[in-house]
């Protein structure tokens, strides 16, 4: 038997590449005008389904989408529910991050570190940097003090995601996980007798984040990776300036190479990625700070009082926390509940750990990364009235390194197009697990959505099709209506979890492996 299936895993990996591999081909033949088509098709679905999700309120003059204030207000309500946990539990994260109360013979298929690096790849990308440039530009450096705040507000949400998305989980029969909203949304919502609201819920939202990896998760990752490509090669007298289809192909490869083997293979290389990207661009900011210390003073005060300056900008300090709260709230995607779907595959009998775990994403995300880069842009090329330029974004943040840093601008955009890469990585596997709960757990469904990802992962290198990636990104934030209303209906379930492992952790019955190892060498 041993042979037959070894012959069907080859098949279906080669399979897997060649299909891979001739849909972008495929797609490259009939990309040229075939964009303006789509884009036209799309438009109106586009406006009604943008138009609902991102619908905007004003509140003392200021415009505020509903779907903000849906996600902050659950963040703060999380953070008072469970007594500051984002606090309290930073501690604790840390030891259970470095293995101290692991188990190797729990269920699950990685590590805490691993399911981490997972979940924080899929939120630490280009967004990271191009967004914050834009709010510091548009609302000057107040708006960072309210992206911290949101940041640190995010981390409640998550901590709730994760706690439900490892208690709802499902053990496949061959030792996989399958986890996530999905789950939590059907299971934990049919413990409390409200199955008729959970299963559709679990539905919409498998349905949303399958279409929604296809275009924000993937399509606009590989295409900011090929500007980012084309531009650090010589900009408009790039050999790659027309070979899209190229830049894709190769993308899609990489991407297959590492998808075609589940999550082990994607926490595996992205727990060495992030790490290095993370380090990377922190010791590069934090250098490009240094260097320009004589204005971190000013830098500093200027976001504490701006914040709350009335004639910051025309909306006055409203206006920048609103801001400051829509890009964090974009940057983190605490509420989505995508990283529950990541967080559900560790290693684990506890689920209350990996909330521990979640609660750290906001803050490497938010707190850390975006500041960072705030810092730097405002202690470089910040000044009032800098989006009358039309500098913004990505383009904004390379000018800030660069001011300092002459040759930053190349290591940046590579940084840049590892952070879409590794953000490929994730969105595929919550893409997967959208599929597989739509259609059931079978390698072939798993081989077909791998295919259908890596193409449109290189369609994306090819034609600009902005209504398809806007009507994505308005389904990425879609599900944040069901799946905070779930975490809300859960919430006492969560809480008792908490309290539960809490004093068991008190009483000694949860006991630090690592400290009894070194205990017990003592003694030895």
């Amino acid at each position: 038997m041993a042979q037959p299936i070894q012959s069907r895993r080859v098949s279906a990996v080669c399979s897997f590449f060649l299909g891979a591999l001739l849909l972008p081909l495929s797609l490259s033949v009939s990309a040229a005008g075939i964009d303006a088509n789509i884009n036209q098709a799309m438009a109106p679905i586009t406006d009604v389904v943008a138009g609902f999700i991102f619908y905007e309120v004003r509140i003392f003059g200021n415009q505020l989408p509903l779907i903000i204030l849906w996600l902050i207000s659950a963040a703060i309500f999380f953070t008072f529910y469970f007594g500051f946990i984002n606090l309290r539990g930073f501690k604790h994260a840390f030891q259970l991050l470095r293995g101290d109360y692991a188990k190797p013979d729990s269920d699950g298929e990685v590590s805490h570190f691993q399911a981490l690096a997972t979940a924080v790849s899929g939120t630490v990308g280009i967004g990271n940097i191009s967004s914050v440039a834009i709010v510091i530009s548009i609302g000057g450096p107040g708006a960072t003090f309210w992206l911290m705040i949101a940041g640190f507000f995010g981390m409640s949400t998550k901590f709730a995601e994760c706690v439900a998305g490892v208690k709802y989980r499902k053990i496949n029969s061959d030792g996989s996980v399958s986890g996530g909203p999905m789950y939590y949304l059907r299971e934990g919502l049919r413990e409390r007798n409200l199955a008729w609201l959970g299963k559709p819920m679990a539905y919409f939202y498998a349905i949303s984040i399958v279409i929604g990896c296809l275009g924000i998760g993937n399509m606009f990752q590989s295409n900011q990776a090929f500007q980012q490509f084309v531009e650090v090669t010589g900009g408009a007298n790039s050999f790659f300036q027309d070979k899209g289809w190229l830049f894709g192909v190769a993308l899609a490869f990489a991407v297959g190479c590492v998808i075609i083997g589940g999550i082990k293979s994607i926490a595996s290389v992205v727990s060495k990625l992030v790490p290095f990207m993370a380090v990377t661009y922190v010791v590069g900011s934090l250098l490009v700070i240094a260097l320009n210390v004589e204005k971190l003073p000013w830098a500093i005060t200027a976001i504490i009082t701006e914040a709350f300056n009335p004639t910051a900008i025309g909306g006055g300090f409203l206006g920048i926390m609103i801001m400051g709260f829509q890009r964090a709230a974009f940057s983190n995607e605490a509420g989505i509940g995508s990283a529950a779907i990541a967080h559900a595959a560790v290693r684990t009998s506890e689920p209350v750990t990996e909330g521990f775990i979640g609660l750290m994403e906001p803050f490497i995300d938010t707190v850390i990364i975006c500041t960072l880069t705030a810092l730097v842009i405002i202690t470089t090329v910040y000044e009032p009235g800098i989006a009358d330029s039309g500098m913004q974004g990505i383009e904004l943040a390379s000018q800030a390194f660069g001011s300092t840093l002459s040759w930053s601008t190349i290591p940046l955009s590579f940084i840049a197009v590892l952070f879409a890469f590794s953000t490929m990585l994730s969105w595929s596997y919550y893409g997967l697990k959208g599929w597989t709960y739509i259609l059931g757990e079978s390698k072939i469904a798993e081989v077909i959505f791998k295919v259908i990802f890596c193409g449109f992962g290189a369609l994306g290198c090819m034609i600009q099709l902005d209504a398809v990636l806007n009507f994505s990104d308005a389904l990425v934030f879609v599900i944040a209506l069901p799946n905070i209303l779930g975490l809300y209906i859960l919430a006492p379930v969560i809480k008792r979890e908490l309290k539960s492992y809490q004093l068991r952790l008190k009483s000694g019955e949860i006991r630090n492996l690592r400290k009894r190892k070194r205990l017990n060498i003592k003694v030895a």
